[in-house]
């Protein structure tokens, strides 16, 4: 690529989308296009909108959060629904901060960025063009230059709506340049941009003592005084503050609590009625969407002083707690891994979900109605089928404890005991025990756990150990199995054959003499027992699969091997059995013959080539299976 003449092209692609023109064109073009008028809500939720949303499971998953956050789709859905939409539709929650509430490496930063780069590349689009009068050092809308009292005929005539008076840099303009003839003021359009103060404004609390209240709403430039003669002189006056160059966009206040008092009482007008006090103006307008985010510690402590009631009446607060699915845990290291000069390294297979594992129990809570255990509530939360239980018991979990998920391990600590286990010896491939070691290792050194936490989280590091066991011994006795899934499909299919014999007494047709037999009651109970069905469960056990293909004959599914969860493992584990003896041999062997050797080489390459394993994790897990299947 030459780059020189790409960076050209990109330019020129900026230029394209440039526009100057006066207000009586810019007119012409909101009467063609309306939206253009479109506040700063509107505008955050168009952008979210026009990326796409799915519904899965009776819930709206937007694309737009798709590969930056994992796991927090409830939460999302909630915002977008609740906070954006109303806000786009110009309820009442648009006069509200929107506080982002949650554990620290929840995601509240990673969401927030989202929503400015968003923005950025939004405006770059024609549906989220954003037009402003131009030399404005608040980038106000065209629109504030309608005189209030035509604006309900002109709102009427376009279809718009009109909000704000014009900032006082400009109202000077319009006397001394324009003699009141609004529709020669220029108009230009502008692209949203943090780095240029255009659209977006950032907070972050320091000092008290030396932090200016002109950071936030401009200040005096005391360098033109003599020039201009006055502080009102708008001319005087810096409109840099934060909440100036936010206007149009969003501003991000960075831990918002923290803040000074004085800091945050702008923030009542600005919410309430769209403006604020500046220098010794009148209040100035401003648009524009208000989000911080602050820890659930100091959010208490913010609630119980009472005489911050003001502001906590202004202020939707949305949790946002970890995630709690193994899946998407999995996908946050592997992301974070990947932006890092350590991707080279081979990170074996379930090596990451062991960690999530543990991550996951740290945050759960014991179902006090259901009494299912937290392993088997982790995988039900994760989109697994757990035996006895229904999707209308998974919503009455995951609504039992409104505080689930707030507590726990974070993303933080785990990625960097990950990345102490990357760094700390020349590894060529990082696997599941290594990273429980390094995860135990670090938390003899954490310094704000109680030994209590300490034994508990130790207790899970041992549950995440036995998970990753079964994964382990499960994966090396797949590959022992010539064609698996042909194996695997064929006993299914067989066992179906013989409890439908069973339930309807009826009888099979043996496949080699094509006569009709009996059921094969060893087979069906050689299979069932895996899991544990009884003597005297075997019946309603062999009913209740008949009726479930019944059900996905009826809805035109086809049932197959994937479809009932304990009969699969059944099937697998019988398999299993009855392999475990070879596997047992050849993994354990010290001095394997031939024979052994040549199986050794068969079921590392079927590891390397279908399990996404590198020839030393490979070894390393034939090694420790042999070792386990030996205790």
């Amino acid at each position: 690529m030459d780059i020189f003449k790409r960076i050209a092209e990109h330019q020129e692609e900026n230029e394209k989308l440039l526009w100057n023109g006066t207000l009586a064109e810019y007119i012409e073009k909101v009467r063609e296009q309306p939206e253009l008028a479109m506040s700063a809500h509107t505008r955050v939720y168009r952008m979210i909108a026009a990326q796409g949303v799915e519904n899965v499971n009776g819930h709206n998953k937007y694309k737009f959060f798709e590969n930056e956050i994992y796991g927090l789709d409830r939460p999302l859905e909630k915002l977008v629904e609740d906070y954006f939409h109303s806000a786009a539709r110009r309820l009442d929650v648009r006069k509200r901060i929107l506080l982002l509430m949650g554990p620290v490496s929840g995601g509240k930063s990673t969401l927030v960025t989202m929503l400015k780069r968003g923005l950025e590349r939004f405006s770059r689009t024609e549906e989220g063009a954003v037009y402003v009068i131009q030399g404005c050092p608040m980038h106000e809308d065209p629109l504030h230059l309608i005189p209030f009292e035509l604006r309900p005929e002109v709102e009427q005539e376009l279809g718009v709506r009109i909000e704000g008076a014009l900032c006082p840099h400009c109202q000077l303009r319009l006397k001394n340049e324009f003699e009141g003839r609004i529709e020669s003021f220029p108009v230009e359009r502008v692209l949203i941009s943090e780095t240029n103060r255009v659209g977006i404004g950032t907070f972050s609390p320091s000092d008290p003592k030396s932090q200016d209240i002109a950071d936030l709403t401009g200040s005096i430039d005391f360098s033109t005084i003599t020039e201009f003669g006055s502080e009102s002189d708008p001319r005087a006056y810096r409109f840099d503050g934060e909440l100036n160059k936010a206007n149009r966009g969003m501003m991000e206040f960075q831990e918002m609590l923290k803040c000074d008092e004085k800091f945050l009482w702008n923030l009542l007008s600005l919410t309430q009625e769209g403006n604020f006090k500046a220098g010794r103006f009148a209040l100035m307008s401003a648009d524009e969407l208000i989000v911080a985010h602050t820890n659930e510690t100091e959010y208490r402590s913010f609630i119980a002083n009472k005489k911050n009631e003001a502001l906590q009446s202004r202020m939707i607060v949305l949790p946002i707690p970890y995630n709690l699915r193994v899946s998407e845990e999995e996908k946050i290291y592997a992301k974070l891994i990947g932006q890092s000069d350590m991707s080279y390294i081979h990170i074996a297979p379930h090596a990451l979900k062991t960690a999530a594992l543990f991550s996951i129990l740290t945050r759960l809570k014991e179902s006090k109605k259901h009494g299912m255990d937290l392993v088997k509530k982790m995988r039900m939360y994760d989109g697994e089928t757990i035996e006895g239980y229904k999707d209308a018991d998974l919503k009455e979990m995951q609504n039992e404890f409104q505080e689930e998920g707030m507590t726990g391990i974070d993303p933080r600590y785990v990625i960097n005991r990950i990345s102490s286990a990357l760094i700390k010896r020349d590894v060529q491939c990082l696997n599941a025990l290594d990273v429980l070691r390094a995860i135990k290792e670090g938390l003899d050194q954490h310094p704000s756990i109680t030994k209590e936490e300490r034994d508990r989280y130790l207790n899970f590091i041992s549950v995440a150990r036995k998970e990753y066991d079964e994964l382990a011994k499960k994966e090396v006795q797949k590959a022992f199995v010539y064609s698996f899934e042909e194996s695997a499909r064929t006993l299914f299919d067989n066992y179906l054959d013989n409890i439908e014999a069973f339930c309807n007494w009826g009888k099979i047709k043996d496949p080699l003499t094509g006569e009709s037999v009996d059921p094969d009651e060893r087979l069906m109970r050689s299979i069932e027992e895996q899991i544990g069905v009884s003597e005297n469960a075997k019946k309603a056990f062999r009913e209740e699969i008949l009726i479930r293909i019944s059900s996905y004959s009826r809805k035109g599914k086809k049932f197959d091997y994937s479809s009932h969860e304990r009969l699969r493992e059944a099937v697998e584990k019988k398999l299993f059995t009855d392999l475990k003896d070879v596997v047992k041999i050849t993994t354990s062997t010290k001095t394997p013959d031939e024979r052994q050797l040549k199986r050794i080489n068969e079921v590392s390459a079927r590891l390397i080539e279908g399990h996404g394993y590198c020839p030393v994790c490979a070894n390393e897990l034939l090694r420790y299976v042999g070792s386990l299947l030996n205790r």
